[in-house]
């Protein structure tokens, strides 16, 4: 009877476990969010071994998913929480007016732990440090501090046009070393590579091509499962690469101390760091990472702006009749006797507008950088609950019809009011991230792409090959897409010898 009465017991015990199992399992993988609010809907839950988002073509893939589910979904791996926002209204409600509760980063082993070992900026979790770092790096960022770099820039932007009449063939590789150029400058004071083989221009990009890889989401085991990192030989590369920029970082650092020391020193974010470095509370390596984050594996700025050159030729190519109305605008704005200015600015609303619609046809960032809820965030009847990784997916907010109808269509207009003036905010769209984690590069990347649009297209007309069409999908898989090589001609709007004339006086005044 005793006997009998134990295997009772315990079946029941089994019973019971595997109830609790079950009740655990369901709180992990059911739609319930905290006090009974549902999460978004979305598809299916997966195991935490399985990749949360699509492993491959992720941001077309996570708008279509939008569309099926609305505009906020969900995603469930193991009891992680992944949130997509994919409308222009939910984007504003949750990822603007809900900002502060989504300063934080996940915890991001392979990119923020491994690769940067806690320094970079872009990755780095909310806290003391991040405040440090941001407010350090804040004043020399700002419109007004910008505005400091803009005669660098158009001189850089002079340059791009020589480095096209001269070699139309590789313009995507002189988009590059435009960009890496200003930012160079405006960090370190260095000198501007000339040439695309430039050895400091080589390692830039190495750097910017390493945080591509890692940051991508899913990329690295480690971070669904943190053990693996103390693994004998596991994340050999990433500490390879760690020291591989590390090493970029401190040497850039050293280099603008000595020239300070000897009093050679020109204007830079890094010497002003190094001026007021007991107020930064920083250590020489996160000031070296601080400086290093504004080009490498931090904001991206320089991909950033290559990446927006180089979409802004492929949509001149592709939409002629839109490049018409630039020209026409520039042609009665700035004529053909000097060149352009930023003081132009503001009267060239149709430049602005062919912009800003093609950052919005073609993205800088598709699916954008992860955020991290702090506390429960609730919308229109649903939970995003505390510790929820939450993506603004620029690629599906750039496809919101209830904001830009007919989305596939390349279309500037829809940035103008009907006296040709650029609209208000209502048609904001965001490209640099959201709230206190906007990229602190922004300003000097619009101003980049504004004076270099604005050169290119007063300079050429572009146009597709007849025997070379341009694949305006072809880009490449990554959080900021790189176009695939695609050739164009270049056709002088003013006669040869004087654009070339005019852009190598304008450099050397």
């Amino acid at each position: 009877m005793l006997e009998a009465l134990t295997r009772g017991a315990n079946y029941a015990a089994g019973v019971v476990t595997g109830l609790a199992v079950l009740v655990v399992l369901y709180k992990k993988f059911s739609l319930v969010g905290r006090k009974g609010i549902p999460l978004p809907p979305g598809p299916p839950a997966r195991w935490f071994w399985c990749n949360a988002l699509p492993a491959a073509n992720i941001a077309c893939t996570l708008t279509n998913l939008v569309r099926e589910y609305g505009p906020v979904v969900s995603f469930r791996q193991g009891n992680q929480v992944v949130i997509i926002i994919g409308s222009m209204k939910a984007a504003a409600d949750i990822m603007e007016k809900e900002g502060g509760s989504l300063v934080d980063r996940p915890r991001s082993i392979a990119a923020g732990e491994m690769l940067s070992n806690g320094m970079g900026l872009t990755m780095a979790r909310s806290g003391e440090r991040f405040r440090r770092l941001r407010k350090a790096i804040h004043p020399h960022l700002q419109p007004k501090a910008a505005e400091a770099y803009q005669d660098m820039q158009r001189e850089n932007a002079m340059n791009l046009i020589l480095d096209v009449l001269n070699d139309p063939t590789n313009h995507q590789k002189h988009a590059e070393r435009y960009a890496t150029s200003v930012v160079l400058r405006v960090t370190y004071g260095t000198s501007v590579p000339t040439a695309n083989a430039d050895p400091e221009l080589v390692r830039v990009r190495r750097v910017v091509e390493h945080f591509q890889v890692t940051v991508r989401p899913g990329a690295y085991l480690v971070d669904r499962v943190p053990l693996l990192r103390y693994l004998p030989g596991y994340g050999k590369q990433l500490y390879e690469w760690h020291n591989e920029e590390l090493e970029l970082f401190r040497h850039q650092l050293k280099r603008v101390k000595s020239e300070m020391d000897q009093n050679k020193a020109g204007p830079s974010l890094t010497k002003a760091l190094l001026e007021n470095i007991e107020g930064h509370q920083l250590s020489t390596d996160e000031l070296s990472y601080l400086a290093g984050s504004l080009f490498g594996a931090g904001s991206d700025t320089a991909s950033h702006t290559a990446i927006g050159i180089t979409a802004t030729v492929m949509a001149a190519a592709c939409h002629p009749l839109a490049q018409a109305k630039v020209h026409e605008e520039l042609d009665r704005v700035i004529g053909s006797d000097r060149t352009p200015t930023f003081d132009d600015s503001s009267s060239l609303p149709q430049l602005h507008a062919f912009l800003l619609e093609t950052l919005r046809w073609r993205p800088i960032v598709r699916i954008g950088i992860p955020h991290r809820a702090t506390k429960d965030i609730f919308w229109q009847g649903y939970c995003i609950p505390k510790g929820a990784t939450v993506y603004g997916c620029h690629w599906a907010l750039s496809r919101d019809p209830s904001i830009f109808p007919d989305p596939e269509t390349f279309n500037p207009e829809r940035w103008l009011d009907s006296e040709g003036r650029l609209k208000d905010h209502n048609m904001k769209f965001i490209t640099y991230g959201f709230g206190r984690r906007v990229c602190p590069g922004l300003h000097l990347a619009n101003h980049s792409l504004y004076i270099t649009l604005a050169f290119l297209l007063w300079s050429f007309r572009i146009a597709q090959r007849p025997d070379a069409p341009i694949d305006t999908h072809a880009f490449s898989d990554t959080v900021t897409p790189h176009a695939a090589p695609f050739e164009i001609d270049v056709i002088p709007r003013v006669e040869v010898a004087k654009l070339r004339a005019m852009m190598t006086d304008g450099c050397t005044d």
